[in-house]
């Protein structure tokens, strides 16, 4: 039996503003963006940090609705919820910053380009990876979900720190990756 005090209380203490886990729909992300406008406009904060706070959430929340592979159930009846595109996403403020975490299922196969796009992000810097969002605005290329990989630029950039990632396998086919990002509230 799932200890619901238990799962406040580890919420609490890791001061989680917002929880969701289920089906990513454009409804939904229309919601959560409203509630987090609201949650925000209620702290106190500078106007920059609600901002970046804001503008990385979006971004986040687009790649979870864009990018989460819908899961094929090798069993309909046991597994229902698979058959879903769901993910999970989380936003909490401790100390000095904002966390934002998502996860979601994805095709092992996509998983070494979705790495490689990282990996290269985390390997630039400030003016670097100014450079790199203008040349992939300029160059056009749109995967067949819709992005160029700005989304994960964007959201390098207005965070100013390294994305933190990870893949943990599922099963033979899918893996669930976790998106980690920490926003500092102050000016960098």
């Amino acid at each position: 039996m799932l200890d619901i005090f238990d799962f406040y209380d580890k919420m609490e203490r890791n001061n989680i503003m917002l929880s969701f886990k289920g089906n990513i729909t454009s409804e939904l992300l229309t919601s959560i963006l409203q509630i987090m406008e609201s949650k925000l406009s209620n702290m106190d904060e500078t106007p920059a940090v609600k901002k970046k706070v804001y503008n990385v959430l979006v971004e986040c929340l687009q790649n979870l609705y864009h990018h989460t592979d819908e899961m094929a159930s090798q069993d309909p009846v046991q597994d229902e919820n698979l058959s879903k595109r769901s993910a999970i996403f989380m936003i909490g403020k401790m100390d000095d910053q904002y966390r934002i975490i998502t996860g979601n299922y994805m095709l092992k196969e996509n998983i070494g380009i979705l790495k490689g796009k990282i990996d290269h992000v985390n390997s630039l810097d400030k003016e670097q990876l100014k450079a790199y969002y203008k040349e992939v605005l300029n160059n056009g290329s749109m995967s067949a979900k819709g992005g160029g990989g700005l989304g994960i630029i964007d959201i390098a950039r207005k965070s100013g720190q390294k994305l933190d990632y990870d893949f943990m396998e599922v099963n033979d086919i899918y893996s669930f990756f976790t998106l980690n990002i920490n926003i500092a509230n102050n000016k960098n």
